[in-house]
């Protein structure tokens, strides 16, 4: 019975957008936080707009003598790609990503900051870890951080392909225009910082990676449709001949998502425990796909 009310609560829309509204909000504060502690205490740049908005003010103060606001500089940016997100991507999604965008701009010029540690290597990797945690805590609440998450996604949902890797190449051409302007010791680590938050971005959240998984089963059409409730996706059902028994089997061939891939092979198993999964990493996937809508 707790059971049953828990999916109750839980399948409950009002619930949903709730939980919703606190992980954009708790990724926001976390976000803010570590721009003023260990990123400003490392003097490094996190990449995307983030650190596009953090270079021209570093230019405004080192050239021109002025402070310019990290809200004005970051939300102007972020105007091509929340358009670009309201057509093509959705609106809700839309929304709580300007609702992520706005408050921790705002948080960011608002809350104070505090140097954890002058270790510029342990502000390096732990501000990376925390920097991907907050992003993956926004994507998880179907919504981004804003910027270059907004064209990550966007490539992702028309191509198929999980594109933040490519992100990461843009934001190593925008640090190295950093360090030609201010040093190269600060743009270097953050080349590191940079690195382990995309690593830790992949291990957290997997959305647009992809897996195929190769079944050989004695109940195909039970797993075939423990797929489908749980993912959405098809399968294609090949038959052929065991060498070992020289019997005929069943094989099972489907793609899925990587943060699907837990709950399919305990569904599988659940059905039939003698089951023989092959699972192998899916670099891109082009056809007809299915796509759960960010909205």
């Amino acid at each position: 019975m707790k059971t049953q009310s828990l999916s109750k609560v839980t399948e409950n829309p009002l619930f949903n957008e709730a939980r919703r509204f606190a992980m954009v909000v708790l990724s926001a504060c976390i976000m803010a936080i570590n721009i003023n502690s260990f990123i400003h205490a490392g003097n490094l740049l996190p990449g995307g707009f983030s650190g596009i908005t953090l270079l021209v003010q570093q230019i405004g103060h080192e050239f021109w003598g002025i402070n310019i606001p990290y809200t004005l500089v970051n939300l102007l940016l972020n105007a091509g790609p929340v358009a670009i997100s309201f057509k093509f991507i959705g609106k809700k999604f839309t929304g709580y990503s300007c609702l992520m965008l706005v408050l921790s701009s705002v948080l960011t010029d608002i809350l104070p900051g505090f140097q954890v540690t002058d270790d510029i290597l342990l502000v390096c990797v732990f501000g990376g870890i925390i920097h991907a945690f907050a992003i993956s805590l926004c994507l998880h609440a179907d919504s981004t951080s804003g910027g270059t998450d907004f064209i990550a996604i966007f490539f992702s949902e028309k191509y198929g392909v999980d594109t933040f890797g490519y992100i990461f190449a843009g934001n190593v051409i925008i640090l190295l225009i950093a360090g030609n302007l201010f040093g190269w010791r600060e743009a270097l680590y953050s080349i590191i910082f940079q690195f382990t938050s995309t690593q830790m971005l992949h291990m957290l959240y997997k959305r647009y990676q992809k897996q195929t998984l190769f079944i050989i089963t004695e109940k195909p059409q039970e797993v075939y449709e423990g797929i489908r409730d749980i993912t959405n996706h098809d399968a294609t059902l090949f038959k052929g001949i065991g060498c070992y028994r020289k019997r005929e089997c069943n094989m099972l061939y489907s793609v899925v998502g990587s943060d699907e891939i837990h709950r399919v092979l305990t569904r599988i198993r659940e059905i039939d425990g003698m089951a023989f999964v092959n699972i192998m990493k899916t670099e891109q996937v082009t056809g007809r796909f299915y796509k759960r809508p960010n909205d």
